[in-house]
Formats: C-alpha cells, sequence, structure tokens
C-alpha cells in the first residue's frame, strides 16, 4: 500500500493549530479565573463572599469596610506606613470583630467605629504617644461579615500574616460572646496567637491558650448589679432572659443574676424567669410585648433584664404600655446597652421607667474612684481629650472605644514585655499573666491584671443610669461582690 504524505504546507498548519489549541486550552480557565478573582476582590486582603458579597477579610487601613469607618481606618493606614517608612523594629496586632452590619447584628455601626477609634488610640501611644515603647506595633482591621459569617475566611487570613512581613502576633476585638465568635478565637488560639477579648462577658469562655479578656464577666456584673439592688433596699426581683440557644450572654447573665440575688435571706425572684427567644424571627417582639401585664401582677420592686441591647429598646416600649400605669419600674441590666446609639438610647430613656445597667466602662469613672482607673488614660476620653480632637462628631460616652483601647494597651504591653527576646504569639501570651503589681495595664476602664483562667482581677464596673437625655450617668464604680474596685 502507498505511503500517504503531507504536503509541507499541511504539515506546519497542522502543529501551529495543535499548539494554539493547547495554548486556548490553559490560557482560557486562567483568564476566566483571573477575572473572577478581580471581581471578587475588594482590595489587598479583601474578598467578596456570601450573597450579599461582603467585602471581609484583613486590611492595613488601605481598603474601607464601610463609609463610616473611614476617618479612622485613614488615620490607621497613615500611622502603619510611619512604623514601616521609620525602619523600626515592629511586630502586628489585629483588632477583629464584625464591621459590616445587618440588623441581626447586636452591635451598632456607631458601636464598632468606637470601638476601632479606641484601638487606634492605643497604637498611637504605644508607638509615639506617652507610652511609647518598642517594637512599634502596625494595626491590621479585621473584618468577619455580619453575624462573623465569614469568620473562617478571616481567621485564615489572619493565620497568614503570622508569617508575612506584617508578622502578627496578636488578635484582640473578638466580637460577642456567641458560637461564631469562639470558633473564631479557638482557631487563632491553636495557631498559637496571643487574644484579647475587649467586650466578650459571657462566663463560660474559659481555658481557652493564649487568651484574656479585658472585661467583667457575667458573673461579676451580676454581682454588681445585685449588690447595687441590696443597697437600694429592692427586695423582690425578675429575671427577663433571651432563650436564644447561642446567646451566652444572655444565658450566662441570667443564671448568675438568679443565683447571686438570692443569696441573702429576704430577698426573692418572685415568679419563674421570663423568656423569650430572639432567634425566632417575628415571634420575640410579640412574647416581649405580652410580659408587662404579667409584671402588673407580680408586682416586683425590679426587672433585671438579661437580654441584648436591641431587645431592651422593645422590651421597655412595652412596659411603657403597661396596664398598671401607676405602678412604679424599674430595669436593671447588662454591658451589651452600650452597643445602642445615641437615638436608642433617647428612645429608651422615653419610657418613663427607671434604667440602670452595668457597664464596661465610662469616661467619669476615674473622678467617682481615682484608685481604679489610670488617671492619664482616662483623660484622652474626657472632652478636649485625643478622641475628641481626633473625631470631633463623635460622642464616647459608651464605653467601646475604651474597652478597644485597653485591649489594644494590654497587647501592646505585652509585646514590650516580650521584646527582650523573640516576640511572637506564644511568648506574648505567656507575658498577660506576668501584669500583676507593678506591670498592671494602666487601663482607662481601670488597672488590669489578670487571673490563671484568663479573666480579669477585680475589675472595675460602672453602675450606670439611663437619663431622660438619652446619655449614660455614672452612678457609682463598683466591682465583682459590690465592693470598691482598687488597685490591686
Amino acid at each position: 500500500m502507498p505511503r500517504l504524505e503531507w504536503p509541507l504546507h499541511i504539515v506546519r498548519r497542522v502543529v501551529i493549530g495543535v499548539i494554539v489549541l493547547t495554548v486556548l486550552a490553559v490560557a482560557i480557565p486562567l483568564t476566566v479565573n483571573w477575572f473572577e478573582e478581580r471581581r471578587a476582590r475588594c482590595g489587598d486582603g479583601v474578598v467578596k463572599m456570601g450573597d450579599d458579597r461582603e467585602c471581609v477579610g484583613v486590611t492595613d487601613g488601605s481598603y474601607t469596610f464601610a463609609d463610616h469607618l473611614g476617618p479612622v481606618e485613614k488615620k490607621i493606614k497613615a500611622e502603619n506606613e510611619l512604623v514601616e517608612k521609620h525602619g523600626d523594629k515592629y511586630v502586628s496586632v489585629a483588632y477583629m470583630t464584625s464591621f459590616t452590619l445587618t440588623e441581626d447584628d447586636s452591635n451598632s455601626e456607631e458601636s464598632v467605629r468606637h470601638e476601632l477609634e479606641g484601638a487606634y488610640l492605643a497604637q498611637y501611644r504605644h508607638n509615639r504617644g506617652d507610652l511609647s515603647s518598642s517594637p512599634k506595633i502596625k494595626l491590621l482591621v479585621a473584618n468577619m461579615g455580619s453575624s462573623a459569617a465569614h469568620w473562617e475566611h478571616t481567621v485564615d487570613e489572619l493565620i497568614d500574616r503570622k508569617t508575612s512581613d506584617d508578622k502578627l502576633v496578636a488578635v484582640t476585638g473578638l466580637g460577642p460572646s456567641d458560637t461564631q465568635n469562639l470558633d473564631a478565637l479557638r482557631r487563632l488560639s491553636d495557631n498559637g496567637l496571643a487574644l484579647v477579648a475587649s467586650t466578650m462577658t459571657a462566663t463560660n469562655i474559659e481555658g481557652i491558650k493564649g487568651l484574656v479578656r479585658v472585661s467583667p464577666t457575667n458573673v461579676d456584673e451580676a454581682y454588681a448589679a445585685s449588690a447595687y439592688l441590696k443597697k437600694e433596699k429592692v427586695r423582690r426581683a425578675v429575671v427577663v432572659q433571651d432563650d436564644a440557644r447561642e446567646n451566652y450572654y444572655a444565658k450566662t447573665l441570667g443564671d448568675a443574676f438568679t443565683k447571686v440575688f438570692q443569696d441573702i435571706e429576704g430577698h426573692q425572684l418572685v415568679a419563674d424567669r421570663m423568656t423569650y427567644d430572639s432567634s425566632v424571627r417575628g415571634a420575640w417582639e410579640n412574647e416581649l410585648r405580652y410580659m408587662p401585664g404579667q409584671l402588673c401582677d407580680q408586682k416586683p420592686e425590679a426587672v433585671f433584664f438579661a437580654g441584648r441591647g436591641k431587645h431592651l429598646t422593645r422590651f421597655l416600649d412595652a412596659i411603657a404600655n403597661r396596664p398598671c400605669q401607676d405602678r412604679e419600674f424599674m430595669v436593671i441590666t447588662g454591658d451589651d446597652t452600650t452597643n445602642l446609639t445615641a437615638d436608642d438610647l433617647a428612645h429608651a430613656a422615653e419610657s418613663k421607667v427607671r434604667v440602670l445597667y452595668t457597664g464596661l466602662a465610662h469616661p467619669d469613672m476615674w473622678k467617682e474612684d481615682p484608685d481604679a482607673v489610670s488617671r492619664p488614660s482616662a483623660q484622652h476620653f474626657q472632652p478636649g481629650g485625643s478622641l475628641a480632637k481626633w473625631f470631633p462628631d463623635d460622642q464616647h460616652q459608651d464605653g467601646q472605644a475604651i474597652m478597644a483601647h485597653d485591649a489594644v494597651l494590654t497587647a501592646a504591653q505585652g509585646i514590650q514585655m516580650a521584646s527582650l527576646g523573640e516576640v511572637t504569639g506564644e511568648s506574648v501570651a505567656r507575658m498577660f499573666h506576668q501584669m500583676n503589681s507593678r506591670q498592671q495595664v494602666p487601663g482607662a476602664s481601670g488597672f488590669i491584671s489578670f487571673q490563671n483562667n484568663g479573666n480579669p482581677r477585680n475589675k472595675a464596673i460602672p453602675i450606670l443610669h439611663l437619663t431622660a437625655k438619652g446619655r449614660s450617668e455614672l452612678v457609682e464604680v463598683s466591682a465583682r461582690r459590690g465592693e470598691p474596685a482598687r488597685k490591686q
């Protein structure tokens, strides 16, 4: 059979065609992937995720997660660039929470903005302010998305920053006391990062390696609230509690008050705990609406509300419309009230019910009890102080800026104390438990030292009154047992 020979020009065309097809087979997917990545990318370290295409991840201030965060993120970026420009030795500290919020979040935009402003103040003081020390710190902003839905992506991004030029050693903030945030901090702990929670108060958050918190626990708050009521001769109370399964804040707060209020004979809860379930949309508001009628029958002298601040406003609306209008009510609650906006507070105050709460911090604490709070730190939060100069359109009565400041300041002091050796997440975490006596953190919320379980020791707790103008007025400074807080 004769051999078939192809003309040379046809062979060349076939070979070229094969090569082109091969290149296209590789290039087209790569091009598609490139466009997909570009479309999903919000900025360096920040990507769009979820049905709502939230921008989540980690930034040095180059990317702004929300317009209202623009002024503070601009300052953080400038400070980070200054650290790199000067060539000093530095490590990084991240402030992590949910910065893109929806109605499902317990925090407000005002609340998280204040947190970031306080975090920046601590960075500034450590780098070139009145507490200037070394190594310097870069501050990273880490967003987990609404309800911390994308915590896994953000945590993985933070873990990668340990070995990058950022040299991340500590993560602060960490969000509210709920399941997603607890999962996030456990992953960070497993990867050797030091952790400082700013506003987590749920009592059951213990035994996590490398974790400390600058806020009092819910048990501490319950003791302080109970002691105040007893001093006011209140003997009959009722607990109203959110029964949502993942709301550790509400459960541990309600359990603690139930126990400690009745520890003295003659003080009693006059009814079973009244509950609502905030996880059932469309139902919990109705549950709260029907409670005042029962309270009119039970005649408690005080109602202890163990729920989020945004639920409190609905509860107060219901009490304002109570059938027993001639009866006065006192409501006392926990620190989540600080997450309410100024408008929310003003609306709550219109209920004509006396409302008190155990806060985490207040700018006037050092005036009430100078021995319990660092005056130099507190002065930054006073009228004319650093925050008022930098962010003149914001008020900082809610204490969120103070708590974030104290959390970052704790991490910064741990970094300074660890600097005699290699500064790592593990070495910084070990220093947290050396912060006793003269090494206490000079916090604006109180002098801070830690027990072995990571909880603060005898932390100052302000008792606050919600005034008719929607502002928080300091009543007294207490501590775990209702005794005055003192520097250790």
